[in-house]
């Protein structure tokens, strides 16, 4: 199964800063996000308007942190935006600059009510994960009030009680949230380095069937697809050795950053090593969906209910510390999205 890049349409563009998440809303309100890393910045979530224009989300304060700020109310650090079932707006904040450590264990999960913009729950990770965390993305079963969430660059899966508010992160030694050491990540044609060190992250990409049934992840630093049934995940008294027991060790696919699962069970990874986009079938068949020299660095993905897959491009690959210093970048940071196939 392939479909034509003319299928890719974009849908917004940003010449000087960098972005990362995308989030459709039922009703078509678009969000994206741009973590404070090396390069210009000004906002850190966006609504997006007509026209590709822009308005801070939920408002200018929060959008105003400056080292030494507290960092509590203000977005310090913010990696990715979720829209969940019932329509609520979820911000990822690992609140980690440069991605070099938390700054004042400011890193926070918000929840957003977007019939009204205000602010319905924020959950704090000071005392679950450390300041060397890097929460990277999250999936929320409304039905089960769960949250789940990757830690990229210790490895772990982060899984919230959205009754209770507890916090829990687990699988932190096992195998599947750790980068593959005999997989080398070759990306334009070279190791992927920085400053002169192979790169090496942890559990980053994370999707959530729509039963909420099957978690998926991987490291985004080598080609291997794991999953585990969300009942090991939610239950607080099961052993760890019985958790890890019931990983599952899907096999090689592609290298990705983020992913999603669809209505009818595939899930759509972004191929950045081959600027494409791919999926695996509910029978675990990997597929091609669309090669596109536009897809730098596939980021983050969002469904809307009408069925277009939303692909945010953070064209990673291209930054200077990934190039000596150098900065490759030669179009705009980008949104596309390309309307999914029936079947």
């Amino acid at each position: 199964m392939s479909t034509s890049s003319h299928q890719l349409e974009q849908i917004f563009s940003d010449d000087t800063y960098q972005l990362t998440g995308v989030a459709i809303a039922k009703d078509g309100r678009l969000f994206s996000c741009y973590p404070l890393w090396p390069g210009p910045h000004q906002y850190s979530v966006v609504e997006i308007l007509p026209n590709n224009r822009v308005k801070p989300y939920p408002d200018e304060p929060w959008n105003s942190w400056q080292e030494g700020d507290d960092g509590t109310n203000k977005w310090v650090c913010v990696q990715a935006v979720y829209v969940d079932a019932e329509n609520n707006l979820w911000v990822v904040d690992p609140a980690c600059p440069n991605m070099e450590q938390v700054y004042d264990a400011s890193f926070k999960l918000v929840k957003f009510n977007l019939a009204t913009d205000r602010i319905e729950d924020v959950y704090r990770f000071d005392g679950v994960l450390t300041n060397k965390s890097y929460i990277n993305d999250v999936r929320v079963d409304t039905r089960r009030q769960v949250a789940y969430l990757t830690n990229s660059n210790e490895g772990g899966i982060v899984v919230i009680n959205l009754e209770t508010g507890t916090i829990r992160e687990v699988l932190r030694h096992h195998p599947s949230v750790k980068h593959d050491p005999s997989f080398t990540l070759i990306v334009d044609g070279k190791e992927f380095k920085k400053q002169g060190q192979p790169v090496h992250l942890q559990s980053d990409g994370i999707a959530l069937t729509p039963d909420g049934e099957w978690l998926y992840y991987k490291p985004l630093t080598d080609n291997k697809l794991y999953r585990i049934r969300t009942e090991f995940l939610r239950n607080e008294a099961l052993p760890e050795d019985q958790r890890e027991a019931a990983v599952e060790d899907l096999g090689r696919f592609a290298v990705t950053d983020g992913m999603i699962v669809d209505k009818n069970g595939n899930l759509y990874l972004g191929d950045y090593q081959n600027y494409k986009l791919v999926r695996i079938t509910p029978a675990h068949k990997l597929e091609d969906v669309v090669s596109d020299e536009r897809l730098i660095w596939p980021d983050s993905y969002s469904i809307s209910t009408d069925d277009y897959l939303y692909i945010s491009c953070s064209q990673i690959n291209k930054q200077p510390d990934y190039n000596e210093g150098e900065n490759k970048r030669t179009t705009p940071y980008a949104i596309y999205r390309m309307k999914l196939p029936d079947v």
